[in-house]
């Protein structure tokens, strides 16, 4: 039996007896030849035959000339038989597709663009584009994904933003039904603090805590966190400030859930005749900043979870933890430049861009170091400054005149005692909340709304009875 495989192969000889493996032997020029080695070879020959192939496959999509000379492929089989593995550069013609601007109007109405990984995968492998009509397709179906996205992300901010400034019916239904109680029952309209606590308000041994919102409930849940976590209560003052409108429902709410032995006061803004004196009125840039009067109507929730009055200030006047160093660089990456419009020449002048920001919502403050300073006419001269300039020198809000009122007089304090982020933001966990001295639901998802993050809402409810009558009668419940 003769077998012509290659000239160098002249005959394969049968011979009896023993098993296959060893029934057959080669003769190679003039040499025998086991059968382990010329299998081996043929399976050599036969992966290097395929190899070569993918190469060339390649090379022609690439656009590139086949590999021809032993060169150029040792150059590719080299490195890979050395156990090593050469990168593969993307063609030039795809960045050059890639790279060119692409009319966004086109995309719309188009039906050939695939919509999603898997759709276009498989109309490559059907189709076998060559690199050009590759990456235009590539460049067509990521540019239609990123226009989605960008108008999905607008409609989100849109909808969180009015979920976030409405007032959802069970508060105002709170609203509404302490202010009925407020004018049917003397009980809701005792006098706050009673007349014997009075002297209180103004006496420097007690522990004084300052409250702005015109939301009863978040109100009620800052207030009790406040008490319920103090070491001392019965040395707590907390002035609760709230808008005319709201005055009613605040007064019964807390005649009617008193929390003593703290002392608890009740004022509206109209109380107070410096709100509506000095060349600026503090309530008349409030009607022309929509955002501070939002960010009043909203009403930030921030809940005390410890004793706050150990703090060192170092003679400064306000303590406040900083916004522009920490673990999360989502939250805690604010500085100055953030707020204040620094292409405008009169920021410029007076502040560096790079200077540190600091939170509102946990503040404490030396108020006779306050009084050793000029810092209530350096917030109305600035407020004036920002009226003439057509509101120009910074961002809307109640942070970036108080940045620049107290610049100078923070001192900075532990993050420890103020948490930021928990209503923009869910990485934040109810173990590490727990941690914190004081948690602030800043951002849009209060945890009153349905919008709340459901892992950070049990920290706010519970400082909520949800057996009382007038949140049951409203319908707020925990989740």
């Amino acid at each position: 039996m003769q077998l012509h495989i290659s000239p160098s192969l002249r005959h394969v000889t049968v011979l009896p007896g023993k098993g296959v493996r060893d029934l057959i032997q080669v003769k190679v020029g003039g040499k025998k030849v086991s059968y382990r080695m010329l299998l081996y070879s043929l399976l050599f020959f036969t992966f290097l035959v395929r190899f070569v192939f993918v190469l060339s496959t390649v090379d022609s999509i690439d656009g590139e000339a086949r590999c021809s000379s032993l060169g150029c492929l040792g150059k590719r089989i080299g490195p890979r038989l050395l156990g090593r593995r050469m990168d593969q550069s993307v063609p030039e013609v795809m960045y050059k597709v890639l790279e060119q601007p692409i009319d966004k109007e086109e995309l719309q109405g188009r039906t050939d663009i695939p919509q999603t990984l898997e759709e276009f995968m498989a109309e490559v492998k059907d189709s076998r584009f060559d690199a050009r009509t590759f990456a235009l397709k590539l460049r067509e179906m990521v540019s239609l994904m990123e226009d989605r996205t960008r108008t999905a992300k607008i409609q989100e901010y849109l909808y969180r933003h009015v979920a976030s400034s409405s007032i959802p019916k069970q508060l105002h239904c709170l609203a509404l039904r302490l202010a009925n109680e407020h004018s049917t029952n003397a009980a809701a309209r005792l006098q706050l603090p009673s007349a014997e606590l009075v002297p209180a308000l103004v006496d420097n041994s007690y522990y004084h805590f300052v409250l702005a919102s015109d939301n009863v409930l978040a109100a009620a849940v800052v207030a009790a966190s406040i008490v319920r976590n103090a070491l001392r209560p019965q040395k707590f003052v907390i002035h609760i400030i709230t808008d005319r409108k709201t005055y009613y429902p605040m007064q019964a709410w807390f005649s009617l859930h008193p929390l003593s032995p703290a002392i608890v006061e009740v004022k509206a803004l109209h109380h107070f005749d410096w709100f509506s004196k000095g060349k600026v009125p503090v309530l008349e840039a409030m009607e022309k900043d929509q955002k501070v009067r939002s960010q009043f109507r909203g009403g930030s929730s921030a809940i005390v979870e410890n004793n706050i009055w150990d703090i060192d200030l170092n003679g400064k006047v306000n303590g406040a933890v900083e916004t522009c160093r920490g673990e999360d660089q989502y939250v805690m990456s604010k500085k100055l430049k953030n707020y204040l419009n620094f292409s405008h020449p009169l920021i410029a002048q007076h502040f560096n861009p790079e200077d540190c920001a600091w939170a509102y919502g946990m503040n404490i403050f030396d108020l006779e170091a306050w009084r050793n300073t000029n810092i209530s006419n350096t917030y109305h001269q600035w407020l004036e400054q920002n009226l003439k300039s057509d509101l120009s020198l910074w961002q809307l809000g109640t942070l970036p005149p108080g940045l620049i009122a107290f610049h100078g007089h923070v001192q900075a304090i532990d993050p420890f005692w103020h948490m930021l982020g928990l209503g923009y933001q869910e990485n934040t966990s109810y173990e590490d909340a727990e941690t914190a001295g004081v948690i602030h639901f800043n951002g849009r998802a209060k945890p009153w709304l349905d919008i709340a993050f459901p892992q950070l809402r049990p920290l706010w409810a519970k400082y909520v009875d949800f057996s009382d009558k007038f949140v049951k009668s409203c319908h707020i419940r925990a989740a």
